[in-house]
């Protein structure tokens, strides 16, 4: 299995056009002036900008950055993109340290907004928090805490990783943003065999959301309020709002609502391995299973989208790879450990190790793409390009 955090980075260039940009980018909105003086206070985005250092420390063995690799003018160009596709934050992050921060069409650095399917990869954190406190394993079969599904032979042997891979089996999918309660999604019929489909929807997040409710019955915790204890907390993320179904329960496939600094401060932890400040939060060896993929699809791990080889004939049978992400194996510019959550509305933020970077860009049209009303013409591939290699 590929480890997508550790690959060395393809210097490729691949060259196209981004004319257009400029014109679609002058007809949007002016960009909102930042008041935190860590933050730009005009449409140019100043570097070297940090958020407070103690929630961004490093390893004592990682070197302490100076200055960004990253040159000035493609951050200049990357934010041009983002805002012509209705971007309303982007921040950069490189070595734990802010370089980067753009605000454009009325967003504004203190406003939290929604990730939708973004949270999905927090769910990685809850898992790998829970088996490093023994409250699972993530072999286990599910109804050892479902006690409804043992007697069920076809749902009696799904686990842990096939919930959180989207290989369950269960149905799922086509919800268009309506999220299912626990106690709904833990009726839903098992439609494919366990391991052999990916399958992407929310209601194999709920039912993680349901054993984990159960699994923390005895110390009165919500899924939400331990993930606030066990890594929120300590790293200093504060949560906007979550969304909650009718019994309470958080929804865990997309309730976040977030900061781009905020968001950023997870990325930051996955970068580090799971480690803060000296202190393991998430173990790495736990950590690192959140970013291998399955024979079912190479490019979803533990709720993380990977950039993985995928076989054509696969790629096109799974919509999310040919429809809502165009980050392909080999696609020059783009790092080869990079790793990845995403939400609709081109919802995003990017990992790699490799470069010690940390990438987030939120937008609006979340309603509308999630009701086909209208799709964003935002290409990950493209930004990604322009950002780091400084061509489209």
């Amino acid at each position: 299995m590929k480890n997508h955090l550790s690959r060395p980075l393809l210097i490729s260039i691949c060259l196209a056009c981004l004319l257009p940009l400029a014109c679609r980018a002058s007809a949007r909105q002016p960009r909102q002036p930042v008041s935190s003086p860590a933050a730009p206070t005009s449409a140019q985005a100043t570097q070297a900008a940090a958020l407070p250092t103690q929630a961004f420390a490093q390893p004592t063995a990682a070197p302490q950055a100076t200055s960004s690799s990253i040159p000035t003018e493609n951050l200049r160009l990357a934010a041009e993109y983002n805002a012509a596709n209705d971007g309303i934050s982007m921040l950069v992050m490189q070595n734990g340290q802010v370089i980067f921060e753009d605000y454009p069409n009325g967003g504004r650095a203190d406003r939290p907004h929604e990730l939708a399917s973004g949270t999905k990869s927090f769910n990685c954190a809850i898992a790998v928090a829970a088996a490093a406190d023994g409250l699972l394993d993530l072999d286990e079969r599910a109804s050892d805490t479902l006690t409804e599904w043992q007697n069920d032979p076809a749902k009696a042997y799904i686990t842990i990783r096939q919930l959180l891979s989207l290989t369950s089996g269960l149905q799922t999918g086509g919800e268009n943003g309506r999220v299912p309660s626990y106690a709904e999604a833990i009726q839903a019929p098992l439609v494919d065999e366990p391991g052999s489909k990916f399958t992407y929807g929310a209601v194999p997040f709920q039912v993680f959301g349901e054993i984990m409710r159960r699994k923390l019955q005895p110390s009165g915790q919500s899924p939400l309020d331990y993930l606030e204890a066990r890594v929120f907390d300590p790293i200093g993320l504060q949560v906007g709002r979550w969304r909650k179904d009718a019994d309470g329960n958080p929804h865990l496939p997309s309730g976040a609502f977030l900061t781009a600094r905020q968001w950023a401060k997870y990325g930051e932890l996955v970068r580090l391995g799971g480690s803060w400040q000296g202190q393991t939060l998430l173990p790495y060896d736990l950590l690192e299973q959140c970013f291998q993929g399955t024979p079912a699809n190479p490019a979803y791990g533990l709720t993380w989208w990977l950039n993985a080889e995928v076989a054509p004939e696969l790629r096109a049978a799974i919509p999310q790879l040919t429809a809502a992400t165009d980050v392909t194996w080999g696609v020059p510019g783009i790092p080869e450990d990079l790793v990845f959550a995403a939400g609709a509305g081109k919802q995003r933020m990017y990992v790699s190790r490799q470069l010690n970077l940390v990438v987030v860009r939120q937008a609006e049209g979340i309603l509308a793409s999630l009701t086909g009303l209208q799709r964003s013409q935002f290409s990950d591939a493209q930004f990604l390009r322009v950002l780091l290699a400084g061509q489209p």
